[in-house]
């Protein structure tokens, strides 16, 4: 079994790629491809066929995956920000 540095449960950032800045809970880690689904991250539509709970057929938003190496815990997102802010204010 392979390990990571994010759980699931836990909020993440993204940092990198197409969806840089958003924010979640994870959802799922896909071991085999080293990646995780990210609640609100990387949405895909999926489009369903009539079947009795939709007569009609629907399109239905779902997540997608994204690459471990791309997202970081928030509370460590949020120490190394609050570092950077500070070392500018420190020189004259």
């Amino acid at each position: 079994m392979q390990k990571f540095h994010i759980k699931r449960g836990e909020i993440v950032v993204v940092i990198a790629g197409a969806h840089k800045g958003k924010q979640g809970k994870v959802l799922e880690l896909l071991a085999e491809k080293q990646r995780a689904r990210v609640e609100g991250v990387a949405l895909i539509k999926r489009h369903l066929k009539k079947s009795q709970e939709h007569p009609q057929g629907i399109i239905a938003e779902r997540e997608g995956s994204v690459h471990v190496s791309n997202l970081m815990l928030l509370a460590r997102w949020e120490r190394s920000k609050a570092g950077k802010k500070a070392a500018p204010a420190a020189q004259p």
